[in-house]
């Protein structure tokens, strides 16, 4: 069994244990017991959430100075690049939006509550979410000191110091390429770092299952039902947008395209990796007919821009974390949130549960608990799944519809050699 399925059966075999547990300790225990055991048995889980914290900005910052820095000088990315990004902040939005519409439409975390047993505090953590001004949102986006915002976990100046350091060090030219490679070692060191860090994450769920289930019962599996539920028509309509879109321009090669892609698709699934299928798609989009250098640049730079499954999901996930606290986010607060996303969710492809290091981060900004994160755990892998093939769909997806808006899409049939594309 491959270490990420091992990790799988841990999490759940732990969310089993840890829900045993707080099952007798609610049926068997006083009140006044199971807030202390409720208290002492979430700092496994506090122990899981500060090791995640730990690496989240070293893990930003070397991932999105290397992305970017590796495009080279920005004037010379000229339309091709243009074109790219369009599609990739388009689709960015419409997954983010289409995650928002639909946590406020199906409302999973409704009705759960956690902190029924402090309303004082969720009363104070909702009040600071809705007066978030347009004073604080400069300040939370703009650093003083970029050590400052290293130190406090300001995930959103980490990510501007990061956009200016990497076109600065793309500026640089040559001496910019031994910066660019170190930090790419770093940021290797710091995913294997992950790697590491996820092993304590069943750990973290029986903490965080124990105590929850000891408060409030097995009422904590209707919010699982609702939770993963939604999260599937979420995916289910994306798909839909996506797909429809691709068919307006791409017209009659879509049906073709995902014949290309489908085992690509499979093997993302099943793996929950979109890394682990990237030479194949980049083979299978070569043999649909794009370009081998349009591939070659695009789908790298869409593996950290442009994914579109994961993005409707750390929406999704955020409020839903938000409603389950009882914490009322108004309209401004959601949509600043979205803006949050979009930048916080660049450049860190290929993260194991990329998503959820994001949303423990957007959390944290918006005053959110983080234990919320921990909750979610135990599906994160299913979700995954469907997200992480999403994630592939929209690349191929972007390719091609850049490959075609450059003239430079050719016919199946021909294959690259014939047409001149395979060539170095």
């Amino acid at each position: 069994m491959k270490s990420s399925g091992r990790l799988t059966v841990y999490i759940l075999a732990a969310m089993l244990t840890g829900a045993a547990l707080g099952y007798l300790i609610h049926e068997n225990s006083d009140a006044e017991f199971i807030q202390s055991f409720s208290v002492n048995i979430k700092l496994l889980t506090t122990i899981f959430l500060r090791l995640v914290q730990m690496i989240i900005a070293p893990l930003v910052f070397s991932t999105l100075v290397v992305g970017i820095a590796k495009l080279g000088d920005l004037k010379t990315v000229g339309r091709v690049g243009g074109k790219a990004m369009l599609w990739f902040i388009s689709a960015s939005l419409a997954s983010l939006l289409l995650g928002m519409l639909l946590v406020n439409l199906f409302k999973p975390g409704a009705g759960l509550d956690l902190n029924s047993a402090s309303a004082e505090s969720v009363k104070d953590l909702a009040g600071k979410t809705q007066t978030f001004t347009l004073q604080n949102f400069v300040e939370h986006v703009f650093p003083k000191s970029i050590f400052e915002a290293m130190a406090n976990n300001e995930i959103l100046q980490i990510v501007i110091f990061s956009i200016f350091f990497g076109i600065a060090t793309a500026a640089m030219g040559e001496k910019g390429k031994i910066v660019v490679k170190g930090l790419d070692a770093v940021s290797h060191i710091i995913l294997t770092m992950v790697n590491y860090v996820m092993k304590f994450a069943p750990v973290g769920v029986f903490g965080a299952i124990a105590a929850v289930i000891a408060t409030n019962g097995f009422r904590i599996f209707i919010f699982y039902a609702k939770y993963f539920a939604y999260f599937f028509i979420g995916i289910a309509s994306l798909w839909l947008v996506l797909i429809t879109v691709g068919f307006i321009i791409l017209r009659k090669r879509l049906p073709s395209l995902l014949e290309h892609i489908i085992q690509p698709l499979i093997i993302a699934f099943t793996t929950t990796s979109s890394e682990a299928v990237f030479p194949k798609l980049t083979e299978e989009l070569e043999r649909f007919g794009c370009k081998d250098k349009i591939v070659a640049f695009v789908l790298p730079l869409g593996y950290s821009f442009n994914l579109d499954g994961s993005m409707m999901y750390m929406t999704f996930a955020s409020i839903a974390i938000a409603q389950a606290y009882g914490i009322q986010l108004d309209l401004g607060t959601q949509l600043t949130m979205l803006l949050v996303l979009m930048l916080t969710s660049k450049g860190i492809a290929g993260v194991p549960r990329a998503s959820l290091v994001v949303v423990l981060a957007t959390c944290s900004m918006f005053k959110i608990p983080p234990e919320g994160v921990a909750l979610i755990l135990p599906i994160d892998h299913f979700c995954d799944m469907f997200r992480t093939a999403t994630n592939v769909l929209g690349n191929a997806l972007a390719t091609s519809v850049v490959s075609k808006w450059e003239g430079e899409l050719g016919e199946v049939e021909l294959g690259n050699k014939e047409l001149g594309i395979g060539g170095s």
